[in-house]
């Protein structure tokens, strides 16, 4: 029998794949489950970003290696970053990636030696550890404001900020929806000057923030590029998340490394995809702000249904996530069992974020408004009888 290797078997994907395996029991056996556990957007890409990729796939000349990212891509990006208040060099500040994902995934095996310490949000994507991990580094939690959700550098030991290499951040945050402001943004760039430690910040949700609040990328600070970089990706802003295609911006030198690490793993994306990537960024396109109005109606019907159920739960500020603590301060594990299996609803456990996601649940927006109410109704019946 052939063992995984030592760093495989430091990941865990226990939570996920018995939540997913439930769900296949549940609708193999006639049930109906609403499912609110993945964030997979419901919305249609762009038009235009549809022609280019249908139009690309039938020249007999778009299916050879790519090796690269098209230059038009790079310049596309730079150009759509523009929004930011954020000036690129499209050749060196840009590196065209899988997915953000793909170079989340990536990026701690560029820049990272095995003991390297890295600090991590927590709760936080679970990419951001399973990265650090493989890469044989060590990750430490950054303690979160509990109202603001902002990393609290304060409880952070000096020894530890010290040793640090890498910082991991993410606003607007996956799974607890907090969005970031300059002041704080301000601080973090100069614990990272302060400490020598380099910052990686996942802008994936830049387009997803509601009530007109503003989008903040951290390299629009001055200076921030020496310490940073941003990724951003087409999943989510333009509803291209199968089409696996996203990008990494900032400091060249560390686009530098990744991109060298990039060039023995992959040979590029499909011709096609890049070429509606570039259609989706350069075109102008009316559908932004009814996108953001819709995630605004999804998440205003399901905290109101849930809310009279009597169960009272924060709006989120920004993207397709609702975060909310468990009733009665449930552990998160069992409680997303009983719902997907007395109430037909499949969630996300806080615990999968990490140890202080524990006591909450993560729900994804991503059906319409009634769906979402009628899965607020079957939680707030089994609510009634179990809580």
């Amino acid at each position: 029998m052939i063992q995984p290797s030592q760093r495989l078997n430091q990941l865990d994907e226990g939570v996920f794949q018995e939540l997913a395996l439930e769900k296949r029991k549940l609708l193999a056996s006639g049930k109906d489950v609403i499912d609110l556990s993945v964030g997979s957007p419901d919305l249609p890409p762009p038009p235009h970003a549809m022609k280019a990729l249908v139009d690309n796939a039938s020249a007999e000349t778009s299916y050879g290696y790519t090796i690269t990212g098209l230059p038009e891509f790079n310049q596309a990006v730079a150009q759509f970053y523009a929004r930011y208040g954020v000036v690129l060099d499209a050749e060196r500040e840009v590196l065209q990636l899988q997915g953000s994902q793909d170079g989340l995934a990536h990026l701690a095996l560029a820049l990272v030696n095995p003991g390297d310490t890295v600090l991590l949000p927590d709760p936080g994507y679970p990419i951001y550890e399973g990265s650090v991990r493989l890469s044989g580094g060590i990750p430490y939690p950054i303690p979160i404001d509990a109202e603001t959700l902002h990393p609290n550098f304060d409880l952070v030991p000096k020894d530890v900020l010290e040793r640090a290499k890498l910082m991991i951040l993410n606003y607007p945050s996956n799974p607890t929806a907090a969005i970031a402001t300059v002041e704080m943004f301000e601080q973090i760039i100069s614990v990272a000057r302060q400490y020598d430690i380099f910052i990686a910040h996942d802008f994936a949700y830049s387009e997803l923030i509601f009530d007109n609040q503003p989008a903040i990328s951290i390299l629009s600070l001055p200076g921030a590029k020496e310490v940073a970089v941003e990724f951003n990706s087409l999943s989510k802003t333009f509803n291209m998340a199968g089409c696996r295609i996203g990008y990494l911006v900032g400091n060249a030198e560390v686009i530098g490394h990744l991109r060298k690490l990039k060039s023995h793993i992959d040979f590029g994306i499909f011709l096609p995809i890049q070429r509606a990537a570039i259609a989706a960024l350069t075109t102008e396109w009316d559908g932004l702000a009814p996108q953001r109005a819709e995630y605004m109606r999804r998440r205003d019907a399901l905290c109101s249904a849930l809310s009279r159920h009597g169960w009272q739960i924060r709006k989120p500020s920004a993207t397709m996530f609702v975060w909310a603590q468990t009733p009665g301060g449930q552990t998160s594990y069992s409680f997303a069992l009983d719902l997907i299996r007395h109430a037909g609803v499949a969630v996300t456990p806080g615990s999968a974020f990490g140890p202080n996601g524990e006591h909450h649940i993560r729900m994804a927006i991503v059906h319409a408004p009634e769906v979402l109410e009628e899965a607020a109704d079957r939680i707030g019946a089994y609510l009634a009888i179990h809580a």
